[in-house]
């Protein structure tokens, strides 16, 4: 079949690296990328901030206990650490009933500016479609959403087997569960992510409404869905690269601390966490980038980039 011979002409692994390069030549598109994930993230960090020191001035860490807890002991201090969540959960609860909502609009509304514009860069002949990328960008936020509360709970029944009222924590056992259950759905995220990521360039290539695009993300073909089945776990470990980097940049200064001072360990976690933050957000466009070429490739489109 001609989507079998195209298949044997490309490898996931090898298009990302190429299209790493291609990326790097064109930093408008990295600019704009990059920019309307911190338009959006910048201000968001900035109001949960707000948002926690009022938490803090409602129940102070003195009161509710956290500024007692002895780091040196993990077994007193991971019950210490319980317990004063806890008492906080009623007020953080409160204030996320309306700062989710707000951030989930905002979220909507310039990512669907911020990615169409990306992708009117990236290929010059598709149409302006931000209302189309919003309505996308929904279904991608629901899915995310939906895995993230899946971890969140199952993070909390771990914490509750392992924390039992009255009874010595089982530190290890909660650490090896939490491990395992991050990895599984950060491993379950790159395996159906890909899905609502490569609609918006069916929608944009083809010319196709939101509702059409998500349907035929299921019916692209076993060569095609391979490919995309490979970046997509690629990319998750892309992303855990990129987490382990920070953190070695993050600890490095450690042994360093008494001649460094906190302001030198300050900025220097700043720059990692910034490092981090912008080399997903060039990977993420790389990705898509990707996407493209597959369907060049295997929609029958122009091959040229």
């Amino acid at each position: 079949m001609i989507a079998d011979r195209r298949a044997a002409q490309v490898r996931g692994t090898q298009t990302l690296v190429d299209q790493m390069g291609r990326m790097l030549r064109r930093p408008a598109i990295v600019a704009v990328e990059v920019g309307w994930r911190w338009l959006f993230g910048v201000p968001f960090l900035l109001a949960c901030w707000s948002r926690l020191q009022h938490v803090f001035t409602m129940l102070t860490p003195e009161e509710s206990g956290l500024s007692s807890i002895d780091p040196s002991n993990p077994w007193l201090a991971a019950g210490a650490f319980s317990r004063a969540v806890t008492k906080y959960d009623p007020l953080i609860a409160h204030e996320l009933r309306w700062l989710i909502p707000l951030a989930a609009l905002a979220w909507i509304v310039i990512s669907g500016f911020g990615r169409s514009f990306a992708f009117r860069l990236m290929q010059p002949g598709v149409r302006f479609r931000p209302l189309a990328m919003m309505a996308l960008q929904t279904v991608w936020l629901i899915l995310f959403g939906g895995i993230c509360w899946g971890w969140f709970r199952s993070v909390g029944w771990a914490a509750a087997t392992h924390f039992p009222v009255g009874s010595e924590p089982d530190l290890i056992g909660f650490s090896i569960w939490l491990i395992f259950l991050s990895l599984g759905f950060f491993t379950l995220w790159a395996l159906a992510g890909w899905i609502v990521s490569v609609a918006p360039v069916l929608m944009l290539m083809e010319d196709r409404s939101a509702v059409s695009a998500l349907g035929m993300t299921t019916r692209l073909g076993s060569a095609f869905t391979s490919e995309l089945f490979e970046i997509g776990m690629v990319m998750g470990i892309v992303n855990l690269a990129l987490i382990v980097v920070a953190m070695v940049l993050s600890a490095a200064p450690l042994p360093f601390s008494d001649q460094l001072g906190a302001d030198a360990l300050h900025v220097v976690w700043a720059g990692a966490t910034v490092f981090y933050l912008i080399a997903h957000d060039y990977f993420q466009l790389v990705r898509l980038k990707c996407f493209v070429e597959f369907w060049k490739i295997f929609r029958g489109g122009d091959k040229s980039a």
